[in-house]
């Protein structure tokens, strides 16, 4: 037993995943089915055999690399990666094809050594492997529907531009970091810390999904297969979030930066139509609330953090179940053209109702424990302003997510839908993540045990009279809103169109400019051309006038006495040029 947890140190976390998803294609049916399940699970029991302070190094060239460190924050991160990955296999046993198996299980491991590199080399290898490993769940999706086909390529290819561009971004900071402070250790950074520290944070920056930076997730998301888009919202943003919390924990710059991430997202999630999308938005808000947390920096804030980004991947990846659900018995996943489905799909409906909750953070789930504690801390610190905005913020999300979503899929309008019920593995899987957020929800202490400041997670007390009242209010009125504004006909109405978002300024405005200054300088080439010409002719024009007999004087034979004259001018020129 003892050789066999040596055999299992030698190895980084995830690594299991990564090296297991090339014997998927080799086997087929249930087989298959017990092995893609079976991975997550001896990869998550390595990371448990592991011990706090745990490390391995690597030697590459000259340079040691530390390839794992185990500590408090990324073992919490670990593990809630590990449960996601499980999940999601669980979920996508549907699936026949062993691509998008692969592609699940390469993007989990890859996602959770990335939150074991103790140095910034080893965090952008698997940086880079999360995005190129990824991108297959995008595309996955043209080879099942070929209707899709062009649009999955496009949106895959952009998604891909974006995540690699990120990794150069990352690489470029760590080359600049190295150079001046002659480390490649991947702790505590800081704006200051070097010039490359801003590059770092730019990388960081497009995976966490920052504002004007965000577009790729309402772009990529819903793009995916039913699976893939839970697969791609339980890693990337949140490895993102644990980068910030490692690298820039106390920046200022994010607590701004983050509540605006709350903020915005709640406007256009509200008329969107496509409910993935209106999903994908409201995970943009969520990410503000760790962002917040992240630049607070304070123990009980980055707790929060923390703990929001374990509880969000479960409650935001049971949403998300819901809707692929949906999408896999319907198919389609608009509001326009959905409703009634409470009927057909009753075990769903209850699922999507415990995501919705848990999102809203509603007293006894997830949600309610891990968010009342970033406000908290932002209260402490006594930032006002911010402490509205998320105020603010919870309100919107509890309207498009706890809501909207459930009211609109399964209630509203019936549209005639009479379907199975999700598929048994689906269910199974939604039943453990809705089971999480509730027991997470009633019993959150052995969740703030893992936090990486425990001693102020115990002495924290999410049900405190204030908190609960605040949330209920604040839920009651959120609530009391949408019903007013949908019975007196104001709120946005459900339709199938296409709402505008920043990325418009590079999908079309970008192309269109740079189409505009091509032609202008086509035009100034050509014109600047067209002179040269000219010039030109003029020249040998006047040339010719003046050589070409009988008019032109340098074209008639010279006498001796003159040809000598120009000789003598032209030799005293140059020499008054050599020696002037």
């Amino acid at each position: 037993m003892n050789a066999f947890l040596d055999m299992l140190g030698q190895l980084f976390p995830g690594e299991i995943m990564i090296l297991g998803a090339l014997l998927v294609p080799l086997v087929r049916g249930r087989l298959r089915s017990a092995l893609v399940v079976l991975l997550p699970l001896l990869s998550f029991g390595q990371l448990l055999a592991l011990e706090l302070g745990h490390h391995a190094t690597a030697t590459l060239f000259d340079y040691t690399l530390e390839v794992v460190r185990v500590d408090r924050l990324s073992r919490l991160f670990g593990i809630v990666f590990h449960i996601a990955a499980v999940l999601c296999c669980i979920y996508a046993l549907h699936v026949r094809g062993a691509l998008e198996h692969v592609a699940t299980l390469v993007y989990a491991g890859a996602a959770i050594a990335a939150t074991f590199a103790g140095d910034l080399i080893t965090l952008f290898v698997f940086w880079e492997l999360t995005a190129l490993s990824s991108v297959f769940l995008i595309w996955q999706r043209g080879v099942v529907d070929k209707r899709r086909a062009e649009r999955s390529y496009r949106v895959g290819m952009r998604y891909l531009i974006i995540q690699v561009g990120s990794g150069v971004l990352l690489l470029t900071g760590t080359l600049l970091h190295y150079s001046e402070t002659d480390s490649l250790a991947f702790d505590h950074l800081g704006l200051a810390a070097s010039s490359g520290a801003p590059w770092i944070l730019a990388a960081f920056a497009i995976k966490a999904a920052f504002p004007f930076l965000h577009n790729w997730v309402q772009d990529a998301y819903p793009e995916a297969t039913v699976s893939g888009t839970v697969v791609l919202a339980s890693f990337t943003t949140k490895l993102a979030i644990y980068a910030l919390a490692r690298g820039f924990a106390g920046t200022e710059l994010l607590v701004p930066i983050g509540a605006a991430m709350t903020a915005f997202p709640i406007f256009y999630a509200v008329i969107e139509n496509d409910l993935r999308r209106v999903l994908a938005y409201s995970l943009n808000n969520q990410l503000g609330y760790m962002v917040v947390g992240v630049g607070v920096g304070t123990e009980l804030a980055i707790n929060g953090a923390a703990a929001h980004a374990f509880a969000h991947i479960l409650y935001k990846g049971l949403l998300l179940m819901s809707m692929g659900a949906v999408l896999y018995r319907t198919g389609t996943i608009k509001a326009s053209e959905l409703g009634g489905l409470h009927k057909s799909m009753p075990m769903t409906t209850v699922f999507c109702i415990v995501g919705a909750l848990a999102i809203s953070a509603f007293p006894g789930l997830s949600g309610f424990v891990t968010k009342s504690m970033i406000v908290s801390a932002v209260g402490e610190e006594h930032l006002t302003i911010i402490f509205g905005v998320l105020l603010f913020a919870s309100a919107g999300v509890c309207d498009h997510s706890g809501i909207k979503v459930p009211f609109f899929t399964f209630f509203a309008h019936d549209q005639g839908w009479r379907v199975q019920e999700a598929p048994k593995h689906m269910l199974v899987a939604m039943g453990i993540a809705a089971a999480l957020c509730i027991g997470i929800g009633l019993f959150p202490e052995p969740l703030y045990a893992l936090l990486p400041s425990p001693e102020v997670a115990a002495g924290y007390h999410a049900y405190e009279t204030t908190h609960v009242l605040t949330m209920l209010e604040l839920l009651l009125f959120a609530g009391l809103a949408f019903v007013v504004l949908m019975k007196a006909g104001v709120y946005p109405p459900e339709l199938d169109a296409i709402n505008l978002d920043f990325d418009w300024t590079y999908r079309k405005l970008a192309p269109k400019v740079v189409r505009e200054i091509y032609g202008l300088a086509s035009w100034a080439r050509q014109a600047a051309w067209t002179r040269a010409l000219d010039a030109r002719d003029a020249v040998l024009y006047l040339v010719g006038y003046h050589h070409r007999p009988p008019r032109g004087h340098l074209g008639e034979p010279w006498t001796a006495s003159a040809t000598v004259l120009w000789a003598a001018l032209l030799l005293g020129l140059v020499l008054l040029i050599q020696y002037a």
